[in-house]
């Protein structure tokens, strides 16, 4: 257990330290206030200085978009190459979370926010981070994605597949590129034969929110076991399964990759870049040596029904980024023993396809969404 310490009023003060994205305590931390100007803030947390704020809340966070605004006046490196370009853009946003995450709150022993014109975020904190137990300090930048998280919980994701509506927790990705759903709503499901001609079985790898068990149950798959590695995602399928009133059809099993047994039909829409995440929600885009693509593929056949499918619903940016090529992709399908029965693209209709202010933006303006059928060989 980490722990910042910092004199306030002549006194030594400390505060147990918690950083979803694994960043150390800051070794220097001062106390800031209103009286704290832009420049000065963003000179001290270049410098590695963290400010433990002690002013008004909605001071704090202007002084933060002040603070945001000085790093984007540092002219921006420029490459050639769409892998270099995408390495230097993560360095950037990673250089820009290390700056804005000098800000800091200190949270109360109940997750109070002790400060002026703060908001209540004690329901927020305990969806984020369990029950509370004792003080601690976290940046500020984080504790404004969690109320942010609390406020997409309440209100969730409208699924037109579904016609209803998806409530993500916080750490797990959110249904809100709707062509990944589309395709495996739209998709044609895998003929049945043999004991599947009785009952229609499903295995999604991955759930995260549960949507595309919930999609495979609307298309009449009678029964889906969904899995996850991570215990959020779990809890939020969880719930989102019992709201859906899909309890009985839908089967939530983990941390793992696969569950035990054989399905007709398994589904995967695993990360799709082959990069380190650098926060919990991260996790849902960016796969370290493209491992769960991987593990997807080596897993399938043992764990398909004879005739069934495998359904990797997959972007191809990593590939126009130049961080994976085709051939890859289709030599890891090959080694592990499927062939491609089918593909079905479609373009990503989110709104950074359309940003020309983007500096992934000609990778992302071409990007494709695909959905592979595999099968064994």
């Amino acid at each position: 257990m980490s722990t910042i310490h910092w004199t306030e009023m002549n006194t030594p003060r400390s505060a147990r330290w918690h950083s979803e994205s694994a960043t150390p305590p800051p070794s220097r931390v001062i106390a800031a206030d209103d009286r704290m100007k832009a420049d000065a803030a963003y000179r001290l947390a270049c410098e590695g200085t963290a400010l433990l704020w002690r002013g008004d809340f909605h001071n704090a966070r202007q002084l933060l978009q002040a603070m945001g605004r000085r790093i984007n006046r540092k002219p921006s490196r420029q490459s050639d190459s769409p892998a270099h370009s995408f390495h230097l853009h993560r360095r950037a946003r990673s250089d820009r979370a290390r700056v804005l995450g000098k800000l800091l709150v200190r949270l109360e022993a109940d997750y109070g926010l002790n400060l002026r014109r703060a908001p209540d975020v004690r329901q927020a904190c305990t969806e984020a981070y369990g029950p509370p137990s004792e003080p601690m300090a976290v940046p500020l930048t984080e504790l404004l994605g969690v109320i942010g998280a609390h406020q997409w919980r309440v209100k969730g994701v409208e699924v037109p597949a579904l016609d209803a509506r998806i409530h993500p927790h916080y750490g797990v990705f959110s249904p809100v590129r709707g062509e990944y759903v589309d395709l495996v709503a739209h998709a044609p499901l895998p003929a049945p034969t043999g004991r599947r001609a009785r009952r229609r079985t499903a295995i999604d790898v991955g759930t995260g929110t549960g949507v595309l068990a919930a999609v495979l149950v609307q298309r009449g798959i009678d029964h889906v076991v969904a899995t996850d590695i991570s215990p959020r995602a779990l809890a939020c399928a969880r719930e989102n399964v019992r709201r859906l009133q899909l309890t009985g059809r839908v089967d939530i099993v983990g941390p793992g990759l696969f569950p035990d047994g054989r399905a007709g039909l398994v589904v995967c829409n695993p990360p799709w870049i082959p990069a380190r995440p650098t926060s919990a929600v991260e996790q849902g885009v960016y796969d370290p040596g493209s491992s769960m693509l991987r593990d997807f593929l080596d897993g399938l056949t043992a764990h398909l029904e004879p005739g069934g499918e495998g359904w990797l619903i997959l972007s191809d940016l990593a590939e126009r980024l130049g961080l994976r090529t085709r051939g890859e992709l289709l030599a890891g399908i090959k080694a592990a023993g499927l062939h491609v029965v089918d593909r079905i693209d479609t373009r990503p209709r989110h709104p950074r396809a359309r940003d020309a202010d983007d500096p992934l933006h000609a990778a992302r303006a071409t990007e494709v969404t695909s959905l592979w059928r595999l099968a064994g060989t």
